[in-house]
């Protein structure tokens, strides 16, 4: 399957907006008696959301409020050339949050998360700095917006995980989180140059690690093995403990290709990995369905969404994930098509991957 980066850029990015989009209307169903019936025993389209659920008055092809902040930091991205804070914290200030009320089901979207709600309330009621801001949530919001710096950044993993670090404690400041976030945001950009998603991508991100370029404790000398009699620690390469976030895609890489290890139907994946919201649920089952379904993105965001619970995240993730390896050229058109204001994404897609480094 040829693509370019700048092909694959555009795939992470349209594949994040229609994970969002198709998690719009089966949003949080826990209960997955419930989601069949109200959605039929396959959702394989954009739905609309049911009365009385999270994002009630929306309609098919519309985006969350985690699209809708994703859009304000890719303008922010666009428009200053890289990642700027300070821009992307006066966006927030000034148009998401005088639309928002403290409440949960309020704002653009129809729903906004816990952590917005808190720096919400942090800014606009405690009138903190945003060097102040953050809180414990231990969700994948942040992960749902600096994917963005993950592509912008793809080829720079440095500089990626300052921005992606930097950005993530505005809203979340528990450090495996962040290290979490962070080590998603290489791996997406590792898949944007073109490496696969495969079990040795770990690898080749340690030896990140170990040049410099990854802010994560090594640990051990070499591949996990014990160090060599005599040895000292091995150099700390930066503020994370371990390097434990950056192997989890592999072995979820080796577990899709494992013919003794078989989820099927592969939406199964939710209910080995949980359902819920927090972090660790929701990567183990992005990566593995990336990994298994990396040249067939339908497969993949129709099984993340499939299966229930916070199946908005898990497709937002999964579709960028797969997106990035199947490039923008080989993602349905009816999926992009059937988006809100597509053209406009679109459009936004191309100049963030137009301002890639071509060289580290």
């Amino acid at each position: 399957m040829a693509t370019t980066i700048h092909d694959r850029a555009q795939g992470a990015l349209l594949g994040a907006f229609i994970g969002d989009a198709l998690g719009l209307g089966p949003h949080w169903y826990y209960d997955l008696a419930e989601l069949r019936a109200d959605y039929g025993e396959w959702i394989d389209d954009y739905t609309d959301p049911k009365p009385g659920r999270y994002h009630d008055g929306l309609k098919a092809g519309q985006l969350s409020q985690s699209g809708y902040i994703l859009t304000m930091l890719i303008r922010s991205l666009n428009d200053c050339g890289g990642y700027d804070e300070s821009d992307f914290c006066k966006r927030l200030d000034q148009e998401l949050f005088p639309h928002l009320n403290g409440m949960p089901m309020s704002g653009p979207g129809g729903y906004t998360s816990q952590s917005i709600r808190e720096i919400w309330r942090q800014r606009t009621i405690d009138g903190r700095g945003w060097q102040d801001t953050g809180s414990n949530a231990d969700t994948t919001e942040a992960i749902e917006r600096t994917l963005a710096i993950g592509i912008r950044y793809a080829t720079r993993p440095s500089e990626l995980a300052a921005a992606i670090a930097s950005n993530t404690v505005l809203t979340q400041t528990d450090d495996t989180v962040v290290s979490m976030t962070v080590a998603f945001g290489a791996v997406l950009g590792m898949l944007v140059q073109g490496h696969p998603f495969d079990a040795a991508l770990s690898t080749k991100l340690m030896n990140l690690v170990k040049k410099g370029d990854l802010p994560f404790h090594a640990v051990t000398s070499d591949n996990l093995q014990p160090p060599k009699q005599g040895a000292s620690d091995p150099p700390r390469a930066g503020r994370f403990a371990s390097p434990d976030a950056l192997l989890t895609p592999s072995y979820m890489a080796a577990a899709a290709i494992d013919p003794g290890i078989r989820i099927e139907p592969a939406w199964k994946v939710s209910i080995v990995y949980g359902m819920p919201c927090a972090i660790y649920h929701q990567l183990p089952a992005a990566y593995y369905l990336a990994a298994r379904f990396h040249d067939d993105f339908e497969a993949a965001v129709l099984h993340a969404v499939n299966g229930g619970g916070q199946n908005q995240a898990r497709a937002i993730l999964t579709g960028s994930l797969v997106g990035a390896q199947v490039g923008l050229s080989h993602i349905p058109k009816r999926f992009i098509q059937g988006i809100e204001n597509h053209s406009e994404l679109l459009e936004l897609a191309r100049q963030l991957a137009g301002e890639i480094p071509s060289t580290q």
